[in-house]
C-alpha cells in the first residue's frame, strides 16, 4: 500500500521537476515571456493548492480509494492533453486539468498511510520513505526531462505520467481497500471559493506586477481582492461548525510551525529550480540533458537525506532535522547571493549539495508534525493543509523569484547581468532557510508540544460529545 501511495507522489513530483528542465524549450517554441513560463508552473500549483483540502474531505466522505482512482485517471488524461496543447493558453488550461487530478492524490494517499501505519515510529519511517520519493523524482526528473526534450521535444515530458498513472491505477484496483472517515466533514463551498480567490488574486498580482507596474490599478485591484478574501475567509471559517480550514488546528504550535515551514521550504525550492533552469540553459548555454545532469548533486542529496530524516524523526523527533534543514538551505542561498557560486563549477555544485541536503531533511518533519497528535479521522484534512502549504509555497516562490528576474533584466542578458539581477532572489532563498531554522527551534520545544496536546484534547472532547449526542 505504501508503494502504491508513493507512485501517486512520484507522478506529481516528477511532473514538476521534468517540466522545469523543459521550460526554455517551451519558451522558445511558444514565444512565451518569463511570466508565461511562470504560469505554466503556477496554474498547476494554484489549482492544486486550492482543491487539496476539498479533495481530502471528499475522500473521507465518499471513500479514499474511489477518489484516489478518479484522481489518477484525471491526472493522466490531463497529462496527455498537455502534450497536445497548440499554444501557451491551452497548455496553461490543460495544466489546470492535471492539477484537478493531482489534488485527489497526495492528501488521500497520506490519509491512507496515516490510517495504515498507526504506531508513531513506524509512521514516521513510512513518511520518510514517502519523502524519499520526492528525492527520487528530483534525481530522475531533470535527467529524464533532459533526455526527452533533447531527443523528442518538450511535449514528451508529459507522456511519462501516463504509464505510471496506469500502473498505479491497476495496483490500486487490486490491492487498496476502501476506507472512509467515521464522521466525514461537510463540504464548504463558500470557503473553497474564498481560498481560490485569495490564492489566484495574490499570485496574479505578484507575477504580473513587473509588466503592469506595481502601482497600476489592475495590480492594486487584485491585491485588494486578496486582502478581502483573506479577511472574509478567517471570519467565515470561525463561525462555521465544520469549516474547510479548521482554525483550531493552528492552536498547535508544531502544526502552525510545520505549515509556515512548508511554505518557506517549497518557496525556496520553486525559486531555486526556476532560477537554475534558466541560468544553466539560457546563460551557460547547456542543453536540457546537460542542465539536468548538472542538478544531480542537489537531487541525489535530497534522495539520500529524505529517508534518513524519516528515521531521525521517528527516533529523535522533528527538531534536529528542521534545524539542520534551515542551516543547509540558508547556507546555500548565502553561497549564491554573497559569493556568486555560479562563477565556478565547484562552488555551483557545493551550493547544489547544500540545498539538496537541507531540502531532503525538511520534508519528513513537516508531514509527520502535521498529522501527529491529530485524531486519525482528521488525518486527511490535516495532511491536506500541509500539502496545500507546500503548493502555496512553490507558487509564491516561482511568482516572487520570477518577478524579481523579470523586474530587473531578462535571464538571457548574460552572466554578469543575470548574477546582478538574481542576487536579491538568492537572498530571499537564504531568508527562507533562516525562517526554517528559527521556526524549527521555536515550534519543537516543551511549550510547543504542550500546545499540541491541548489541541488534540479539543478534538477528543468534541468526538466524545458527538458520540454522547448520537446515543441520546
Amino acid at each position: 500500500m505504501l508503494a502504491i501511495c508513493c507512485l501517486s507522489l512520484l507522478i506529481v513530483s516528477l511532473d514538476n521537476t521534468v517540466l522545469n528542465v523543459a521550460l526554455p524549450s517551451m519558451q522558445h517554441e511558444l514565444g512565451a515571456s518569463i511570466s508565461g513560463m511562470q504560469w505554466t508552473i503556477d496554474a498547476y500549483t494554484l489549482v492544486l493548492a486550492s482543491l487539496l483540502m476539498l479533495a481530502g474531505s471528499t475522500a473521507d466522505r465518499l471513500g479514499r480509494r474511489r477518489i484516489f482512482l478518479v484522481g489518477l485517471v484525471v491526472f493522466s488524461v490531463g497529462s496527455l492533453l498537455c502534450s497536445l496543447a497548440p499554444g501557451l493558453g491551452w497548455l496553461v488550461a490543460f495544466r489546470m486539468v492535471q492539477a484537478v487530478g493531482g489534488s485527489m492524490l497526495n492528501p488521500v494517499a497520506m490519509s491512507i498511510i496515516t490510517n495504515t501505519f498507526t504506531e508513531p515510529g513506524e509512521r514516521a519511517r513510512a513518511i520518510g520513505v514517502w519523502g524519499g520519493v520526492v528525492g527520487i523524482s528530483m534525481a530522475a526528473g531533470p535527467v529524464i526531462g533532459g533526455l526527452l526534450v533533447q531527443s523528442v521535444g518538450w511535449r514528451s515530458v508529459f507522456w511519462i505520467n501516463v504509464p505510471i498513472g496506469a500502473l498505479a491505477l491497476f495496483l490500486t484496483l487490486r490491492y487498496v481497500p476502501e476506507s472512509r472517515a467515521p464522521r466525514p466533514r461537510r463540504v464548504d463551498p463558500v470557503g473553497q471559493l474564498l481560498v481560490i480567490a485569495l490564492l489566484g488574486s495574490l499570485t496574479y498580482a505578484i507575477i504580473e506586477a513587473p509588466d503592469e507596474g506595481g502601482a497600476s490599478a489592475e495590480i492594486l485591484v487584485f491585491v485588494l481582492v486578496a486582502l478581502i478574501s483573506l479577511a472574509t475567509l478567517i471570519g467565515y471559517e470561525r463561525r462555521r461548525r465544520e469549516p474547510l480550514i479548521d482554525l483550531r488546528f493552528f492552536h498547535s504550535a508544531p502544526f502552525s510551525g510545520a505549515t509556515v515551514i512548508a511554505v518557506c521550504a517549497f518557496a525556496a525550492l520553486g525559486g531555486f529550480l526556476f532560477m537554475n533552469t534558466l541560468y544553466l540553459q539560457n546563460v551557460r548555454g547547456l542543453s536540457a540533458l546537460s542542465a539536468g545532469l548538472y542538478m544531480l548533486p542537489m537531487a541525489g542529496m535530497t534522495g539520500l537525506c529524505a529517508p534518513l530524516s524519516g528515521r531521525l524523526v521517528g527516533s529523535r523527533g522533528p527538531r534536529i532535522p528542521l534545524l539542520l534543514a534551515g542551516t543547509f538551505m540558508g547556507a546555500s542561498g548565502v553561497l549564491f547571493a554573497a559569493f556568486e557560486a555560479q562563477k565556478t563549477t565547484a562552488l555551483l555544485f557545493t551550493g547544489y549539495v547544500l540545498f539538496g541536503i537541507g531540502f531532503g531533511l525538511v520534508n519528513a518533519p513537516i508531514t509527520n508534525t502535521a498529522v501527529s497528535g491529530m485524531p486519525r479521522a482528521q488525518a486527511g484534512v490535516a495532511a491536506a493543509v500541509a500539502s496545500t502549504s507546500r503548493q502555496v509555497g512553490q507558487s509564491l516562490g516561482v511568482a516572487v523569484i520570477g518577478a524579481v528576474l523579470a523586474g530587473g533584466a531578462r535571464a538571457s542578458a548574460g552572466t554578469g547581468a543575470f548574477l546582478a539581477v538574481g542576487r536579491p532572489a538568492w537572498w530571499i532563498i537564504a531568508g527562507c532557510g533562516a525562517a526554517i531554522l528559527l521556526l524549527g527551534a521555536l515550534t519543537t520545544g516543551p511549550w510547543a508540544r504542550a500546545t499540541a496536546r491541548t489541541t488534540a484534547a479539543l478534538f477528543e472532547e468534541e468526538r466524545r460529545d458527538g458520540h454522547a449526542a448520537a446515543k441520546a
